[in-house]
């Protein structure tokens, strides 16, 4: 398994999932907000849709979190 840092913009007015190279770490854009859990479903949703078996590590309280991924998909 391999480890990624995250950071979620929860609020936003699209979902994407990007990469930023100088900072090292992924960024999240995830329209749900940070209520009851919401916006956590909705990182994990769009970490499926790039990751295998993803899953949120640490941070599930804060907008920086550290999951784990198998590996890419193709």
């Amino acid at each position: 398994m391999q480890r990624s840092r995250l950071l979620v913009k929860p609020g936003s007015k699209f979902e994407r999932l990007v990469f930023d190279v100088e900072k090292g770490f992924w960024i999240a854009f995830v329209r749900e907000k940070p209520v009851q859990g919401k916006a956590n479903l909705a990182v994990l949703k769009l970490l499926k849709s790039r990751f295998k078996n993803p899953r949120i590590v640490s941070g599930f309280h804060s907008r920086f979190k550290v999951f784990e991924f198998e590996s890419l998909k193709p």
